[in-house]
């Protein structure tokens, strides 16, 4: 049982039910009856207060593609420590960081924002400015962040309010559209003026439910021919293919926004906003002297010099890297869903295994497509809750039971996936003998 010898934990839920709402500081990370309480790190494992080992499928949010504790980066951290982390003023590696963060993506120009949602926020804002309209496409079941602005049809069902405090007039500038639907998408904008169709090439809180190629090259077409921003909200899938899912898909976007991983992995104050000089050079102060005429970006640990070297060498790394961590995450990545596959076929069971490369979504649903509507429309809830607390009792962890989307990273290996599928064989065996 999950509860057995996690006292410390309990104790700790318990005291910070006094002071956090709910007892936690993100909604999502609360496990029934308590969470626990992570005390170390290192590679694809984490240890709790109570010295309890767990193999780690959540990897830091997916940020952490090269392992918790990736000794090159904690190294040059801990060197940074010495010269200082906050400035407030420019620093060399803000630029070395532009550079490789342009060079990964193959865009122009970059800003560092303070998290992913941040860089959406002035994603849209850039697109407005650009396209002078106001609306805004997004699809159902896309996660771009806490932002107002994209704050809609984030979690089934899609129709109810994603969040209390939203205002009418912003949501009725949001418009939703189908995933992998490209009919469905131009009928809902055919009659809209629309400043910009923000996508993730994966949908991450949806599943782990990759967009269809043919899916993200229409997406272009329409927006170049209806004058529209493209955005790819990159926060996960931006340093978990080589140069991006831009560079996987063949599709060139916009501006792309990520987040997490682009400042090293660990590090908070990590975003970006990467896009085309036509785009990002409204926010150049130099070429725009009126603040009324240019777009206001900005952010007091923007820039810092701890996350831009972190994020420099994380990208200086999986360049160097390529050859070796791509092959091995995707290898992984296609045993990982291969197997599942053949186990949950083995045995009968009525479930989905989506994802690519490293990521890997469970789904036990009826659905027969890997729709994102018609996955949760069909999804066994109380199966996939029972699924994740057995996880859970054989110390193997991730995120949601409502939307389990896993990341593996080159610290993973053969043998920790092939005790994943063993445990889930021995679930599945458990629940058909009862």
């Amino acid at each position: 049982m999950y509860e057995k010898n996690t006292e410390g934990s309990r104790e700790l839920f318990e005291e910070a039910k006094k002071y956090l709402p709910g007892g936690v500081t993100y909604h999502i990370r609360y496990i029934e009856p308590y969470p626990f309480y992570v005390k170390k790190a290192k590679g694809s494992r984490i240890w709790d207060v109570d010295g309890n080992e767990y193999t780690d499928y959540w990897m830091a949010h997916g940020a952490a593609i090269l392992g918790h504790g990736y000794e090159p980066i904690i190294n040059a951290i801990k060197e940074q420590l010495d010269y200082g982390i906050h400035f407030g003023w420019c620093n060399e590696w803000e630029i070395k960081w532009a550079k490789a963060v342009t060079d990964w993506f193959g865009l122009d120009k970059v800003r560092p924002s303070n998290s992913g949602t941040e860089a959406n926020m002035y994603a849209i804002r850039l697109a407005r400015a650009y396209t002078g309209r106001r609306k805004i496409g997004k699809f159902a079941g896309g996660w771009h962040g806490g932002y107002d602005g994209l704050h809609k049809a984030v979690s089934y069902p899609y129709d109810k309010p994603s969040s209390l405090g939203l205002t009418k007039c912003v949501q009725d500038d949001i418009i939703v559209l189908p995933f992998n639907d490209l009919e469905g998408v131009y009928q809902k904008i055919k009659n809209e003026e629309l400043a910009a169709i923000i996508v993730e090439p994966v949908l991450g809180a949806g599943g782990a439910i990759p967009a269809q190629k043919e899916f993200l090259k229409g997406l272009r077409e329409i927006c170049d021919e209806k004058g529209i921003v493209l955005i790819f909200d990159e926060v996960i899938t931006g340093f978990r293919f080589y140069r991006g899912a831009t560079n996987y898909y063949g599709v060139k976007p916009d501006l792309i926004t990520t987040g997490k991983a682009v400042g090293g992995q660990y590090f908070p104050g990590a975003g970006a906003i990467v896009g085309i000089s036509d785009i990002m050079d409204l926010i150049d102060h130099l070429k725009r002297k009126n603040f009324w005429e240019r777009v206001f970006h900005g952010g007091t640990y923007t820039g810092n010099a701890l996350t831009m070297r972190a994020g420099y060498l994380l990208i200086r790394e999986l360049m160097n890297k390529k050859d070796e961590i791509f092959p091995y995450l995707s290898n992984l990545g296609d045993y990982f869903r291969m197997s599942l596959k053949e186990t949950f076929e083995d045995k009968n069971i009525k479930a989905l295994v989506s994802g690519i490369g490293s990521m890997i979504g469970i789904h036990f649903t009826e659905a027969s497509t890997l729709n994102p509507v018609e996955i949760t429309e069909k999804s066994n809830i109380e199966l996939m809750k029972r699924y994740h607390k057995h996880m859970l009792d054989n110390r193997i962890v991730y995120l949601s039971p409502y939307s389990p989307h896993l990341f593996i990273s080159i610290a993973h290996n053969k043998e920790d996936i092939d005790r994943f599928v063993d445990v889930t064989r021995d679930f599945i065996e458990k629940i058909g003998n009862k």
